[in-house]
């Protein structure tokens, strides 16, 4: 089957996201719909939309000093933190602004934090912030890497989730499955597509993707 790409709107705040439907496989399992966000993460128009979907999850009382980005949403942390502080959240940093702030990969694929970014995370409510949550794992690390170095997890959100929660924390999204008509996530070594001989038309990530 050959790839094909659609797009859809968030039914708050007219969020645009690409669809590519087709046979993908991620680090931690294989898809048969690649989000394609990557005018989310680099317009700024775009970007912002986001952050204003996304903030509209949270209430005033909730504390956020920094945001942790993965997978290349800076711009949406940026967008999001100005929105938050519209919004009345309050920060115990000096400055009152929230940091932001992206974790770096060791060798072994674990999150890290230099010495000069611990501060940002030690005694701070951190907020999660990510493209897509699929099988939660790597949403999972970040919460233990928060943990390890001494800050708490303030909350888990992302543009497309299909978890509910991690951890037995809700996770809170722009677009889920109920969006996305049709979409499958699959084990590594039970994907019906496989089985199928459908070949991989890509290997993913949250960066990207590379066509096979």
């Amino acid at each position: 089957m050959e790839t094909y790409t659609t797009k859809i709107l968030s039914q708050s705040g007219g969020v645009p996201l690409k669809l590519i439907h087709g046979h993908f496989a991620t680090n931690h399992s294989h898809i048969n719909c690649y989000l394609d966000m990557t005018t989310l993460k680099t317009r700024q128009s775009e970007a912002e939309l986001a952050a204003q979907a996304l903030v509209q999850h949270y209430v005033a009382s909730t504390m956020v000093d920094t945001i942790l980005c993965l997978d290349g949403t800076q711009i949406i942390g940026a967008y999001l933190s100005q929105e938050l502080s519209r919004a009345g959240f309050v920060s115990i940093n000096a400055h009152k602004t929230i940091y932001i702030i992206t974790p770096e990969h060791d060798a072994n694929g674990q999150m890290i934090f230099r010495d000069n970014l611990q501060p940002m995370v030690r005694d701070k409510h951190v907020l999660i912030l990510t493209a897509s949550v699929t099988t939660g794992i790597s949403a999972r690390k970040a919460m233990e890497c928060v943990q390890y170095y001494g800050g708490t997890t303030a909350g888990v959100c992302a543009i497309f989730s299909a978890q509910k929660q991690v951890e037995g924390m809700e996770i809170q999204s722009v677009f889920g499955p109920e969006d996305v008509p049709g979409y499958a996530t699959y084990a590594n070594h039970d994907c019906p597509l496989c089985k199928a001989h459908q070949k991989l038309d890509a290997l993913v990530n949250g960066y990207g993707y590379s066509k096979l």
